[in-house]
């Protein structure tokens, strides 16, 4: 694994206060289809726009990386018995298509957005550059990370750790349907208890759901902080940019 990495904030986001200029969001694929539960919701889409705009408004440097849940997750079809290494391209795709209509209703609300794939298709998006995206981020543009890591076996939590670190961002947001970190999943047992800060140790000897391993022990070693919020509660994730006290955070 690689050292700790050196954090390069944007100094717009500095002059604005924040305590987390630059910022990889993840976004579940499921979080698109809202109470749909498959596809897409757009009254849904149109609100998460919102929120990112609302954060880019502010001054911060934003990435993001999008589940493909709402469309085919490629662990379920190798349930099924299909290949595990085409079952997971299927996926990568489904995030490229999430990443599309991200996108749309992101520049119709005036945020300058480009999408990036660990896949080549130039013909509906760039090709991942890690410099390339380094200089959109100083052009102010919002920048969805696509098709994972472009390697079957690997989540789209994996991918957003390694684009958070290989982007140098100050933090990464996952975004979720649950107020933060608990002990147990809150919808099933309605006892568990809520961490407002846990330790990435922590999380791994209590086998916590909140990211894969991998992706765990990616920001562990890199020192990148983790923060766990809901996405359905409104201006959650521009307050905490701000560093205000929301959701769970994992260091």
């Amino acid at each position: 694994m690689t050292s700790v990495v050196e954090r390069a904030p944007s100094a717009e986001g500095e002059e604005a206060g924040l305590r987390y200029p630059r910022v990889l969001l993840k976004i579940s694929g499921e979080a698109l289809a809202g109470d749909r539960g498959f596809g897409f919701d757009f009254a849904t889409i149109e609100r998460l726009a919102g929120e990112v705009k609302a954060v880019v408004d502010m001054g911060a440097q934003l990435g993001l990386v999008i589940g493909g849940g709402n469309i085919v997750r490629g662990s379920q079809l190798s349930q099924f018995g299909m290949d595990r290494v085409g079952a997971d391209y299927m996926g990568m795709l489904g995030t490229v298509i999430n990443a599309l209509a991200l996108q749309d209703v992101l520049e119709r609300k005036g945020v300058d957005t480009r999408v990036m794939t660990a896949i080549r298709m130039e013909e509906l998006a760039e090709p991942y550059i890690r410099r390339r995206a380094l200089r959109h981020f100083e052009k102010g543009r919002t920048v969805i990370f696509a098709a994972g890591t472009g390697n079957p076996y690997f989540s789209t939590d994996t991918a957003a750790a390694l684009r958070a670190i290989q982007m140098k961002a100050s933090v990464i947001i996952k975004a979720t349907s649950v107020n933060g970190v608990y002990s147990a999943d809150p919808k099933k047992h309605p006892d568990a208890v809520f961490y407002e800060q846990i330790s990435y140790r922590d999380v791994m000897l209590e086998e916590l759901k909140v990211m894969d391993q991998t992706a765990i022990t990616l920001c562990k070693e890199n020192s990148l902080p983790l923060i766990v919020l809901n996405i359905h509660q409104n201006g959650a994730v521009a307050r905490a940019i701000r560093g205000e006290a929301v959701g769970t955070l994992v260091r």
